[in-house]
């Protein structure tokens, strides 16, 4: 009997700390999108609504009138699907030599790719921004994914390498003996047995592309090529914040990376398992 009380108390308390943290976590969006409900006016009114009794979707207006919004998800959509596809192409590709192939200075590269992910990114602001400005890519969506791309590609090979090691080489060997050359092993044999860890590999770049700020502003600053972040910090002034217009360009701003999440959870959370068991 005294064994089922504790057992219930630690079931207990467990539900109640998840539950303190889930509140923790997801107050800032429902404050986020409350502010973006209300009229300028009510924002810092005090005492300050939790339940807001008058809706208004003034500011999801103000932000189509006062800016290109609709320009700027096409940019950032665009930028991200792009550099998450060449960063999955390339990671896959070097990904599988890395865990199938045993070369001469396989450790060496696999050193230098942590290496990449230990430096920090500020420091390459200024070769960079003469680099773009040489090849006349500034002001411009391809200079971001070139630039995205080559910095995720690193991380994003190591997260598909352990994928591949779970895989055991006589799938592909098989295929090969039954005809398939290596390629069309890969493609046909291995890749739909990683799906879980592709669309994980995939989701990742995207909102990682996404959410990216500070190379945006420094390289874009032409209005029709900024994107989301990039047009979200305009509405940071010298003097003001325009919270109630801000607070609705990030609710729209987060709609994609939900519906993706949403999609693709059984996929997400099959290949995040995946990879962090050792096969």
């Amino acid at each position: 009997m005294k064994n089922k009380v504790v057992s219930r108390l630690g079931t207990g308390s467990k539900v109640i700390v998840l539950g303190v943290w889930l509140l923790f976590m997801i107050f800032p969006l429902y404050w986020m999108i409350i502010t973006s409900l209300k009229p300028k006016n009510e924002i810092f009114k005090f005492p300050l609504e939790y339940f807001p009794k008058h809706l208004s979707f003034e500011n999801y207006a103000n932000i189509f009138k006062i800016s290109k919004f609709h320009v700027y998800i096409g940019n950032s959509l665009l930028v991200s699907l792009l550099s998450a596809l060449i960063v999955l192409v390339v990671a896959i590709l070097s990904s599988y030599v890395l865990a199938r192939f045993t070369f001469r200075g396989n450790k060496q590269v696999m050193t230098g790719f942590f290496l990449t992910q230990m430096i920090p990114m500020f420091i390459g602001f200024g070769p960079l921004y003469s680099m773009m400005s040489s090849m006349g890519l500034l002001n411009k969506q391809g200079a971001l994914v070139l630039i995205y791309s080559v910095l995720l590609i690193p991380f994003c090979t190591l997260m598909l390498k352990g994928f591949f090691q779970r895989i055991p080489a006589s799938l592909e060997e098989a295929a090969m003996i039954d005809g398939c050359s290596r390629l069309s092993a890969l493609f046909r044999i291995i890749l739909p047995v990683m799906k879980p860890g592709i669309s994980a590999t995939f989701i990742f770049a995207f909102v990682q592309n996404w959410n990216e700020l500070f190379l945006s502003i420094m390289f874009i600053d032409r209005e029709e090529a900024k994107t989301i972040p990039v047009a979200m910090n305009s509405f940071i002034t010298k003097f003001d914040i325009d919270w109630g217009s801000m607070s609705a360009a990030t609710v729209l701003s987060i709609i994609p990376t939900v519906i993706l999440f949403a999609l693709c959870q059984r996929l997400i959370v099959q290949g995040l398992t995946d990879g962090a068991v050792k096969g």
